[in-house]
């Protein structure tokens, strides 16, 4: 069975895209799948990790799964962040240092995902400067990420994680996927709300809105980087069963995909032509000010 992939872009309509090869593909089982990336001239690389989790379960399903027909340009960026080398092609060095490689970590690897972002993410020098103290907040709001993903999703299947720096676009992206059961189906086992897959994410991203029981304190993550896109100009986009939402220049904008994508997305943008330095709030004396 073949599949034709569109050009795949860190939006909306790239969302879509992938949203729409899960549905046409999810019954797929002992079957040979060719995802034919011939009309592919552009894939920004940190759908990786939403296209890698797609494709890891028709894997899990028993069946076998080939990208044919990649362009040379796209095939360039992905050997160099490692996502072809999990269907049988051999990574090539980053010699520009652009890439932030492709991986899934299983939900124990908790460790490995931390030591992850530490190194590939947050000494990154396109990262604008933060105080020790926002760094830290920064750092633990990634983290946050990975931890709903282990203690909401209910995941088997593992969390995959990518990302890439464009130099000229002045953007650094980064994305989570997993493969769990949805922000709606979380919040309705947890809390008893019926919500629809928007609403569902609208609640997730409201300060203290949060699923966790006792008194481990959650839903600040997301509001965090949200504070942090606004400041620095950059995007935030959540994809979780057939809700979208983004925020960007102060805005939020919803929609609903065609089909649902069989788990929860969670995409950073980070504006790297931001020259501002930014600190928490409690950091700022009164020398800061007068």
């Amino acid at each position: 069975m073949k599949f034709e992939l569109p050009e795949i872009e860190h939006d909306r309509s790239g969302f879509e895209a992938l949203v729409r090869l899960e549905a046409a593909s999810k019954d797929c089982l002992f079957d040979n799948i060719d995802i034919d990336m011939d009309k592919v001239n552009w894939f920004d690389a940190d759908m990786c990790a939403a296209l890698g989790a797609i494709l890891y379960r028709l894997g899990e399903n028993l069946n076998t799964v080939k990208l044919i027909n990649i362009r040379s340009g796209v095939e360039n960026i992905l050997l160099k962040n490692g996502f072809l080398s999990h269907y049988g092609r051999e990574k090539i060095p980053d010699r520009w240092g652009t890439t932030i490689p492709y991986h899934r970590f299983d939900v124990k690897d908790d460790r490995y995902f931390a030591d992850y972002i530490e190194h590939e993410l947050m000494h990154r020098s396109e990262i604008p400067a933060m105080s020790p103290g926002l760094m830290k907040k920064f750092r633990e709001s990634i983290f946050e990420i990975f931890s709903n993903a282990v203690l909401h999703s209910r995941t088997e299947l593992g969390i995959f994680s990518c990302g890439q720096f464009f130099p000229a676009r002045h953007r650094l992206d980064f994305s989570v996927a997993d493969l769990g059961v949805g922000m709606c189906q979380n919040i309705k086992d947890n809390m008893g709300l019926d919500l629809s897959p928007v609403d569902a994410i609208v609640w997730a991203t409201e300060g203290r809105n949060t699923t966790k029981r006792g008194s481990v304190p959650g839903g600040l993550g997301l509001k965090l980087l949200g504070e942090f896109i606004d400041l620095n100009g950059g995007c935030i986009q959540i994809v979780s069963d057939a809700g979208y939402w983004r925020r960007q220049n102060k805005k939020t904008v919803t929609a609903s995909l065609s089909h649902a994508f069989p788990g929860t997305v969670v995409s950073v943008e980070i504006n790297t032509a931001d020259t501002n330095s930014y600190k928490l709030a409690s950091e700022i004396s009164t020398a800061d000010i007068f």
